[in-house]
């Protein structure tokens, strides 16, 4: 989705011990294939000023505590480009200061520049990105596409600042983080001629048409779909319809999908029965959410599969293969 566009807004927010989740009754690990640590931690410490954790390393630690998160994958996506993204991958090389500070979690990232953003992408912008491109926690390119809702940039602008960063990530062997909103025909066009069709491409926090989807799955044999929290909103039709096209194939048919919060963005609509006297909405979401969105994953596949082909465990353990596919992780 959108890199700031996101999201809903209004409300008062929930108390800082919400965001705290109960035990979700899963037990596979969790990869969260998009996330915006540094854009989550700061909605954090906007809505919670007075919040417990001074740093993202303790925010993390903490709030994922015995939730069994396993990774993340970290989007840069902003130009020019924040060098904060050295001091984030580079802490989590050493073992015991990722155990230590980060509670044992797995971090990757990915870096490009966002459409929205696509007016701004320079020579200079390119070379950092090429140059965090070989650092050992960077698993691919993006997110970069086309978002023609918003049009922050102007369309031309973002469809050759698409194909150039295309062509420089095919180059390189690296995965593909797309974000397409609205603008299928010019999303499709782009990566038939730019990407070979065995390409590595997750087309991230899908909104899109389920007939889209079904074509892009049929073209390129290594596209994934990502799920947020968005599945969860009744104002979302497309998303729960991709999943139900995806489950007709069969109940021993696993879901090409990968499992995502785009947070701080997204949060699951279906938690909040899970929370005990919340007043308020979260105002933000992290990836131990993420079980929730399996859920709700799970029952609408049941629809077309039947009552128990699918349950939050099998979409997690599905998620996480499909991520290890895509990402190397």
């Amino acid at each position: 989705m959108g890199k700031n566009n996101k999201g809903k807004k209004g409300g008062s927010a929930a108390s800082e011990e919400h965001l705290f989740l109960p035990a979700h009754a899963a037990t596979t690990s969790i990869v969260d294939t998009h996330t915006h640590l540094v854009s989550t931690y700061s909605a954090y410490r906007s809505k919670y000023p007075d919040g417990k954790y001074a740093t993202i390393p303790d925010f993390v630690r903490e709030l994922y505590k015995g939730k069994n998160v396993e990774a993340i994958v970290d989007v840069w996506c902003e130009a020019p480009v924040q060098q904060v993204w050295t001091e984030l991958a580079d802490a989590t090389l050493n073992d015991q200061t990722r155990m230590e500070s980060w509670g044992g979690l797995q971090y990757y990232f990915v870096m490009g520049v966002h459409p929205h953003d696509a007016k701004q992408y320079t020579d200079s912008v390119e070379q950092n990105i090429l140059e965090a491109m070989t650092h050992p926690r960077c698993v691919g390119w993006g997110e970069m596409g086309l978002d023609y809702h918003y049009d922050n940039s102007p369309r031309e602008a973002q469809r050759q600042v698409f194909a150039r960063q295309l062509r420089c990530a095919v180059r390189l062997g690296k995965p593909l983080t797309i974000h397409t909103r609205e603008a299928e025909e010019d999303t499709e066009r782009i990566l038939k001629a730019e990407v070979p069709k065995d390409h590595k491409i997750h087309v991230h926090c899908y909104t899109d048409s389920p007939e889209w989807a079904a074509r892009m799955l049929d073209y390129f044999p290594n596209l994934f779909i990502g799920i947020t929290g968005v599945i969860t909103y009744s104002s979302n039709l497309n998303t729960a319809n991709v999943i139900r096209q995806l489950a007709a194939r069969g109940r021993d048919q696993p879901l090409r999908i990968v499992l995502e919060t785009d947070a701080p963005f997204m949060t699951p609509s279906n938690i909040y029965g899970s929370l005990k006297d919340v007043k308020g909405k979260l105002p933000l979401s992290h990836s131990a959410m993420i079980p929730w969105t399996a859920d709700f994953v799970a029952g609408v596949a049941n629809e077309v599969a039947g009552a128990d082909a699918w349950d939050a465990d099998r979409v997690l353990r599905e998620s996480r293969a499909n991520a290890r596919t895509m990402y190397g992780i």
